[in-house]
């Protein structure tokens, strides 16, 4: 637990409705809950497909209480662009932190454990533990 603040979720896309849409879906399955820090950074900033690291930013500041924030991506320059970011270090609120899970699952399973008010380290097994869900 991390004293009544949050970890926040940044979900990365490169679709600005793929990443709201799944934010959406993973704060509903949360149950609702208008404590769930989550923010979605789809797309470019002229609305296109891509990555903009300008929109990550403002994104992990958006969701950041001091806790930590998780940051779930898609697809391959999303993970570049990230990877990039917390090299530089001023980018992302220090906390950040790239987790290394499949979109959708993760994400859903990283939203409803961190606005339970688990840690950082908490919200990231969960999302990697969605590697393992079976569907057969």
């Amino acid at each position: 637990m991390s004293a009544g603040r949050l970890v926040g979720v940044v979900l990365v896309s490169h679709s600005a409705s793929v990443a709201s849409s799944v934010a959406e879906l993973a704060k509903g399955l949360a149950g609702g809950k208008e404590s769930a820090l989550v923010a979605a950074a789809g797309g470019t900033p002229d609305g296109g497909l891509g990555t903009s690291a300008d929109l990550i930013a403002e994104a992990a500041r958006s969701v950041d209480a001091g806790a930590g924030v998780a940051v779930l991506v898609d697809l391959g320059s999303a993970v570049l662009t990230v990877k990039a970011m917390l090299a530089e270090g001023d980018e992302l609120p220090h906390g950040a932190r790239l987790v290394d899970a499949p979109f959708v699952e993760g994400a859903v399973a990283a939203v409803v454990t961190a606005s339970a008010g688990a840690d950082l380290d908490a919200v990231e097994a969960a999302a990697k533990e969605a590697y393992d869900y079976r569907k057969v």
